[in-house]
This record gives structure tokens, sequence and C-alpha cells, in this order.
């Protein structure tokens, strides 16, 4: 059905105002972190992708981590294998971890990838055991969590090569240790590691939130480092909001041109942060 006259005039002003963010973008990358309700809602799902594919297309070069906790703790519990947590995080013995490499590298990964192909696009999944790209070791902790890793350091090339291939890469964080161990690696912390070791134009976060609120409610956008570390310091931001922001903060120390703390909720959030005046998170820019 063709649009009316003030609907395509709209329609007009959008690409307008889109044009300049995609000269500013092109033939840089994005580390998008992939989660949260974006990841679950089949709404989302497609509208997620077809913001990846269009990316692609007018010339910017995404790259996805994606999480998968929900699903991981879907399929043990129809196993019958009980979940401990410390300090919100999943125990994880050499069984859990077979779970949740299955589920990771596998289902949840490979689902990503389909959509994205669906909709047009070139994508490969990866985890970080592929070409070296994830060197994990043991995370310390106040209790054991078993196989959960921190990232020790990453061999960006498998990236790099599918980039200027033309492909999509979609990153499970599992990583290894020297001695070939694997763990599983908090998914924001994997995405913030890499958009700095790529030298990323921005690192993408989304969330189940708004982004980051004043005590009023309100929605920050265009933080500096410094104001992020006054707003932990007074208390604005805390609680699970916390670890986002320390990962945001280290990208942008790291080289990152600028994180953004999105809602995953709305559809097309991608596009909308990346492409429009306003956004729809919290912009926190390089120092």
């Amino acid at each position: 059905m063709a649009l009316d006259p003030k609907q395509a005039m709209q329609v007009a002003h959008v690409l307008t105002e889109a044009l300049p963010y995609i000269r500013r973008f092109r033939r840089k990358t994005v580390v998008v972190k992939y989660g949260g309700n974006a990841m679950t809602d089949p709404t989302l799902q497609s509208g997620f992708a077809r913001d990846i594919v269009l990316m692609k297309l007018v010339g910017i070069d995404p790259v996805i981590v994606h999480g998968g906790g929900p699903q991981i703790g879907q399929l043990l519990d129809r196993l019958g294998k009980k979940t401990e947590f410390i300090d919100g995080m999943r125990v994880t013995d050499a069984e859990t971890m077979d779970v949740v490499e299955m589920v990771l590298g596998g289902s949840v990964n490979k689902r990503i990838v389909s959509l994205i192909n669906q909709h047009g696009g070139r994508a490969v999944g990866l985890s970080g055991k592929d070409g070296g790209l994830i060197r994990a070791r043991k995370l310390e902790a106040a209790g054991d969590l078993g196989r959960v890793g921190t990232v020790e350091s990453i061999d960006p090339d498998v990236v790099r090569n599918l980039e200027t291939g033309g492909f999509i890469p979609v990153i499970a964080p599992v990583g290894v240790d020297e001695d070939g161990a694997t763990y599983n690696i908090n998914a924001d912390l994997v995405a913030g590691t890499l958009a700095g070791v790529l030298q990323a134009e921005k690192l993408i976060l989304l969330t189940n939130t708004a982004g980051v609120l004043d005590r009023d409610g309100e929605l920050l956008t265009g933080l500096s480092p410094a104001r992020v570390e006054a707003l932990i310091e007074d208390g604005t931001i805390h609680g699970g909001m916390l670890p986002k922001i320390r990962c945001a903060l280290d990208a942008v120390a790291s080289g990152v041109r600028a994180a953004h703390i999105i809602d995953g909720r709305v559809e097309h959030a991608c596009l909308l942060e990346l492409f429009t005046d306003a956004g729809v998170g919290t912009l926190i820019n390089g120092s």
C-alpha cells in the first residue's frame, strides 16, 4: 500500500536525519552485547536481526556478543540439574559447563545467526574457542564458582577477517585457559573487552531498563567518565547497573569512542540510538 504524502515526508525526514550518522560510522566497528528481552521476545528478535543487517549494508561493521542465562537455566531445569548462585553468578561445575557450552555455542548462537541470515545478512557463529579468540582464566570470587571465568586476552584476528570478508561475527562468551579448560564468561565483560581490542567506534549494551536514571527517574545521557564516577560515588548508579557501567567505563578507557546502555525492550533500539538525534538510552563519551 502506498504511503500518503504526510507519511512519505516523515520517511524522508528520517532518512535525512540518519544520513550524517551513516557517513560518520561507515567502515567503523560497533560491538553490540545482545541480551535481555530483545533476545527472548520474537518481535524484538526479528527487529534486532533487521537492524544488524541494515547496519552492515550501509557500511558499518557490527560484531555481536550474546548472553543466554535464561536459556541455560531452562535446560538445566529440564535436566533436573540444581543450580547454585553466589553473588548472582551461577556456580558452574564440569557438567553444568557442558550445558552452558551447548546452549551458548549451539542453540542460542545458531538461532541468532539464522535470524540474521534470514533477513539477508551473512552471519557466522563463533565461541571464544574459535581461532584462539578468547583466552580465559578462572574468576576469583568469595566462593568457588567452578568454571566461571574472566578474560585474560583476546586475539581479534578471526573477527577482523570475518569483517573484511563481509560477514557478521556472532560470538558466544566462552573461553579457554592455557591448559584447554573451558570457562563461561560474562557477556558484558567479553563485549567491553572485545570493543577495546578492536578499537571500536561504539559499544552498545542492550538492557531491560531505559538506561541510567537520576534520582527523579529521568534518563541521563551524554555523560563523561568523571560524571559517571560521581554518580556511582553518590549512589545514583547502584545495584545491577553497576557491572554494565563498569564495563562501559573500561571500554571507553581502552579507546572505544562511546559506550551506550540502551533499552532493548524498544523495537529497533540499535537504529534509534545510532541514527537519530534523540537516541533511546544513556551515552557515555570517551575521555
